[in-house]
């Protein structure tokens, strides 16, 4: 803001609002009128949605009847959870509208998004002032995303009817909706079609694909205009599952990943052709295949406009596929092979992603952020508030670290095995969990004052401590979490709240045999070792940082 705007107003919050209002006003109430905050999801919110000064702003000065776009915890939410709404619905004191990006693909030029509305449960509904998709960036690939959110709504409408027992089902609702899809695929009565192109285009002639009223009649022995082996469902079934949704793929693509990964791992199983080996090869062989003869019906399909959006990307996976194929035939082959993977003079779509691909390749982190792991995994973390019901999971994962760590109880304690164990509860608004697809997994707490954790300790140096340092925090994951970043995301946001209490500075305490965290702690940047009170056991190391 300029000076005289900081003048006129408190915040940029206060202006927004200020100026949302008058608007507002002026167009005399407008039944729909759509504020977009600038957090607009949990992710942007400093230090999280329930303490953010903005959005309270927001919430307390907002007129009541202009509605607020919410994207959930990220831009691109996974998920969607009941409890995050009700939590945004306190602070913005009226219900948000969803604007769900589950089916954007504007980030990446080579995706796009077939799978069903999903991971937002029904629930929902009445605790929102409604839902917009921001969908594919082409027209006619919505068919699905848009006909599975409106099997949802119409889900969520049986489900308050004692007479239906009627539920949303993310499987059936994609069936249904490529079932609908495959006769719009097979239609020649499309929007934009024949007649209107013939009166654009004037004495111009039609286009060959467009269907007038007298369309080519292939004469005896000549291929028919569109292929004799019509699209099937299990060819959009197929389409679907390699282009699933943001953080999936789908069934087939999962297959076809484990499948390569397997044979490209065993691959001296291959020298020796085994029968495991030759056989698996030959499975995924043939899925290669399908992917190919779903192009081509695909390819042929009457409906050329729905083609023609989905053309680059149907090529561009046949493409790799192509090289996946060729590679396992390479591996398999026992004399020279057929056909190399990449010779001396490649032909230019043997270079994937140009210019951004070659820049990807050369990071070190390449591939750190695909959604095929090894083993196969999707690791997608979801950091929420801790709760009294989660007391039991982080005392589970403070007793399998100490069991990793070779003794029960460990020696010598640590002020934070208080807090860890659950003898002391955390802070207010100093609680994470941390959960993967198989549940909690991780945790961060926090307390504002720790003389009560060091009394119980009764440490030599401990005054000396808390006089600078007098807020505590403890962190543990387990071994499954291999990604740093939910880690750092939790300490991120326990500071930031222990700061806001009025603390002068944060320590916490750990053992030189815990090397993980050890580790992670002096990586952050902004913790440092603090030296001890010789009569401390050596083990105990002790870092630090102050707030200024």
């Amino acid at each position: 803001m300029c000076p005289a705007d900081k003048e006129a107003f408190s915040s940029f919050a206060h202006a927004q609002v200020a100026i949302t209002n008058e608007v507002y006003q002026h167009l005399g109430d407008a039944k729909t009128f759509l504020f977009c905050p600038t957090d607009y999801c949990a992710a942007f919110c400093t230090p999280n949605v329930s303490q953010s000064s903005y959005l309270q702003t927001v919430g307390e000065r907002l007129l009541p009847g202009i509605d607020i776009l919410w994207t959930g915890p990220k831009v691109v939410s996974h998920k969607i959870s009941v409890e995050s709404i009700e939590e945004v619905t306190t602070v913005l004191k009226r219900a948000p509208v969803i604007w769900d990006n589950i089916h954007a693909n504007d980030y990446d030029p080579q995706r796009f998004f077939l799978g069903p509305y999903k991971d937002r449960p029904t629930e929902l509904i009445p605790k929102l002032r409604g839902v917009l998709t921001n969908p594919n960036c082409e027209f006619y690939l919505n068919f699905v995303a848009i006909h599975t959110l409106a099997t949802w709504c119409k889900s969520s409408a049986a489900e308050g009817r004692r007479d239906s027992d009627m539920g949303y089902s993310p499987q059936e609702a994609l069936t249904l909706a490529l079932s609908d899809w495959l006769q719009e695929f097979m239609s020649t009565d499309q929007p934009g079609g024949a007649c209107r192109l013939k009166k654009e285009l004037s004495d111009e002639e039609p286009m060959q694909t467009d269907v007038g009223e007298s369309p080519y009649v292939p004469g005896p022995g000549e291929n028919p205009l569109y292929t004799a082996e019509p699209l099937t469902m299990d060819d959009l079934n197929l389409l679907s599952d390699l282009f699933y949704l943001p953080y999936e793929h789908g069934a087939m693509a999962r297959i076809m990943l484990e499948e390569l990964d397997w044979l490209k791992n065993h691959r001296q199983d291959a020298a020796a052709q085994t029968e495991e080996w030759c056989g698996r090869a030959g499975k995924f062989d043939g899925m290669c295949e399908a992917v190919v003869q779903m192009f081509n019906r695909l390819s042929n399909a009457p409906n050329r406009s729905v083609l023609y959006d989905l053309y680059n990307y149907i090529c561009d996976i046949k493409s790799g596929v192509g090289l996946a194929r060729t590679y396992v035939k390479t591996l398999g082959s026992q004399d020279q092979p057929l056909a190399q993977i990449m010779n001396d003079d490649p032909e230019p779509w043997d270079f994937r992603g140009g210019l951004s691909g070659e820049f990807q390749r050369m990071l070190p982190g390449h591939g750190n952020r695909d959604l095929f792991k090894h083993p196969p995994m999707t690791a997608v973390y979801c950091i929420r508030s801790y709760c009294t019901e989660d007391k039991a999971e982080v005392q589970k994962i403070f007793k399998e670290l100490q069991r990793g760590e070779g003794q029960i109880p460990l020696q010598p304690k640590l002020i934070s095995d208080s807090l860890s164990s659950g003898e002391i509860a955390p802070s207010p608004q100093c609680a994470l969990v941390v959960e993967d697809d198989i549940g909690v997994c991780g945790y961060a707490l926090g307390l504002t004052d720790a003389k009560q954790a060091a009394g119980m300790d009764q440490r030599p140096g401990s005054d000396t401590l808390l006089k600078d340092f007098p807020s505590l925090v403890v962190a543990q994951v387990l071994p499954r979490v291999t990604d740093p970043s939910p880690v750092k995301r939790m300490i991120t946001q326990l500071l930031s709240s222990i700061r806001n209490s009025g603390s002068r500075g944060v320590f916490c305490d750990l053992r030189q045999s815990n090397r993980r965290m050890l580790n992670f702690y002096s990586k952050l940047g902004s913790f440092e070792h603090i030296p001890m009170d010789k009569s401390l056991p050596q083990d105990i190391v002790v870092m630090a940082t102050q707030f200024q």
